[in-house]
């Protein structure tokens, strides 16, 4: 698999068919919507993991592309927005896009898989609290909150911001223990007016599509607005 620097715009064709000809492990298998079809593959190159987002017709529409574009021409935006602002996302290895004969959409973006990092659901469901204790469980936290008020503070806003789309990994024991958060699937992430329009919005999906017990949602909330610099009103319902 080729690997460039990110940008759309210089994926020639050639470079873009060698890498939509590589073919992996579907762990995400394509859905119908948006008009066309999105999936993702593990690809394997070099010893390294890669995931490969493959669309074909799958576009979005707005004032500025009011006959659709790729969605994934916008994730490739917020991902290098976000990666400038210090969130910690995947890293874009190779984004393009082409159109057939038939002016239907192909699109690719390939990014370097996040090494040691889990889906936190499953990170809770293997024990991980436990095993690490209250201590890391409370940098787990700040780590989340720190991240989330870096792009409210952009005014970037996720979008989608279900807890499945949070992804940890905590290195050493103990004292010394480090932990790191992740945020992926940016592929309806958009910026806002205002950041506090992008705060509320995401803090409030992310408080109904999780399980946070209401101690661990005080504690998120707390290190958020510490992070952001003021409160949002009715985060702490």
């Amino acid at each position: 698999m080729v690997v460039q620097v990110a940008g759309a715009q210089a994926a020639s064709r050639s470079c873009f068919d060698q890498i939509w000809n590589q073919r992996g492990e579907w762990v995400e298998a394509p859905n119908t919507r948006r008009g066309g079809e999105s999936g993702v593959q593990r690809i394997s190159h070099d010893g390294e993991l890669f995931y490969s987002k493959r669309q074909t017709g799958h576009i979005y529409r707005s004032l500025l592309h009011p006959f659709g574009r790729p969605t994934v021409l916008r994730e490739e935006r917020a991902l290098l927005a976000l990666a400038e602002l210090g969130v910690t996302v995947p890293q874009v290895v190779f984004c393009g896009a082409q159109r057939d004969l038939v002016h239907k959409w192909r699109a690719l973006l390939v990014t370097r898989a996040l090494d040691g990092f889990e889906e936190i659901g499953r990170w809770y469901a293997a024990g991980g609290r436990e095993r690490h204790g209250e201590a890391v469980h409370d940098r787990l936290l700040q780590a989340l909150a720190e991240n989330l008020a870096r792009m409210h503070k952009g005014r970037w806003q996720h979008s989608c911001l279900y807890i499945k789309h949070v992804f940890v990994r905590v290195t050493g024991e103990g004292e010394s223990a480090k932990a790191e958060v992740a945020l992926l699937d940016l592929e309806k992430c958009r910026q806002r007016l205002t950041a506090r329009g992008a705060a509320f919005h995401d803090m409030s999906q992310l408080r109904r599509h999780s399980s946070f017990q209401d101690c661990d949602w005080g504690k998120l909330v707390y290190f958020y607005e510490a992070a952001f610099g003021s409160a949002i009103k009715g985060l702490s319902r």
